[in-house]
């Protein structure tokens, strides 16, 4: 180990940020990430998760699923069934969001598709670039 350039992670102290915007940003960063953790434990694990929250600028942010009603009636009694309207709107809710993420995974394909074909013909476009004598005498790799 020795010659090592950096001191690669270091545990940072835990304390309040002072300066006003870098809080805000963090804050901002955070709660993104926070909501994404929150999303993927819903995907993976099918669970019901309610997050509330104020931001240093006093305004109130929120994430539940499947929805807010269902999340409380089932925090305040956990052994309580949901009533009629509270479950089909718990459906409604895992049916959307499981909607949206197959159209995100289609999305993602039809972006990857575009891309390799973006690069063979920016591929196509340097061979026309050159005299067909040179892409001729020159092996192509792939």
């Amino acid at each position: 180990m020795e010659g090592k350039k950096t001191k690669g992670r270091q545990k940072i102290p835990m304390r309040k940020i002072e300066n006003r915007v870098a809080l805000l940003t963090t804050f901002s960063k955070r709660r993104e990430g926070l909501y994404k953790k929150a999303s993927e434990l819903v995907t993976e694990c099918d669970a019901d998760i309610g997050i509330m929250m104020i931001s240093p600028a006093g305004k109130p942010h929120s994430f539940f699923h499947p929805t807010a009603d269902a999340i409380v009636s089932r925090f305040q009694n956990p052994d309580m069934l949901l009533s009629q309207g509270i479950r089909l709107d718990t459906i409604t809710a895992r049916n959307k969001a499981n909607q949206l993420k197959n159209r995100l995974e289609e999305l993602d394909v039809v972006e990857d598709d575009a891309i390799a074909r973006i690069n063979f013909y920016d591929q196509m476009a340097e061979v026309g670039k050159k005299g067909w004598w040179e892409s001729i005498e020159q092996p192509q790799c792939r």
